[in-house]
């Protein structure tokens, strides 16, 4: 890749970060997008994981004013489990239906979260571990699964910094299992490797600058327009992988 296309790329993932940390929804949503324009789908998927390593550290530690063991268990080890599997699959599948599959997910999801604004799933432990499984399902999958974990936190309405700390605790033990998965898989190669002490440093500069934005804005009136960047992003992502 070219020193000008590098560059856009390590832009775009910073602007992923910090919209990511003020939506709500995590990076890799807005982050897998940006990234499947310069590699393929299954590179994407490892240099994704690697990525939100960085992001979730950086939001453990600038977060780190409490963590609901609670929902670390009933939600994070599910999670984990599926995202094991998600993974595997996505080696049973070549790039361009993982990226159709990736642009119906972001407009089908951006689309229930702007219709069903008050959307709320019931805090039970059924429903932690339906969504815990499918979020890690996803993450495995498609490389995103962050908006589903954070509508199944939703309902137990966690303080900002416990939300952001748990669901963060429970991200990094996706992505350190799917990291593994992946490796195994064949899609974090050389080619990615030189990226990976610049995303580190990204990871924790936006999240930062995420952190400072939302103690300044409320994070609902960002939240519609992350929506709309997400439903834009999906279709643009269909888009291009079916042209």
């Amino acid at each position: 890749m070219t020193l000008d296309k590098s560059i856009l790329f390590l832009f775009l993932a910073l602007i992923a970060e910090i919209i990511g940390t003020i939506g709500g929804f995590g990076s890799s949503v807005f982050f897998v997008p940006f990234t499947a324009l310069f590699f393929n789908f299954h590179t994407v998927l490892g240099i994704t994981a690697i990525f939100h390593l960085s992001s979730n550290i950086s939001k453990i530690y600038l977060f780190r004013d409490g963590l609901d063991k609670k929902l670390l268990l009933q939600i994070g080890i599910p999670s984990i489990l599926f995202v094991i599997i998600g993974g595997l699959l996505s080696n049973c599948f070549n790039s361009k239906i993982l990226e159709i599959s990736l642009g119906i997910f972001l407009i089908l999801l951006s689309l229930l979260f702007l219709i069903k604004d008050k959307l709320v799933i019931p805090p039970k432990l059924k429903e932690s571990i339906i969504g815990g499984s499918l979020s890690g399902f996803t993450a495995g999958f498609l490389g995103t699964g962050g908006a589903i974990r954070g509508i199944t936190m939703a309902a137990f309405n966690l303080e900002k910094s416990v939300f952001v700390a748990t669901s963060a605790t429970i991200d990094f033990g996706i992505d350190f299992t799917r990291s593994f998965v992946y490796f195994f898989n064949g899609y974090i190669t050389k080619e990615i490797l030189i990226y990976i002490p610049f995303l580190f440093i990204i990871g924790f500069v936006g999240t930062w600058i995420g952190q400072k934005i939302l103690n300044k804005i409320p994070q609902n009136r960002f939240k519609k327009l992350s929506l709309f960047l997400i439903l834009g992003i999906g279709i643009f992502s269909l888009w291009n992988s079916i042209k």
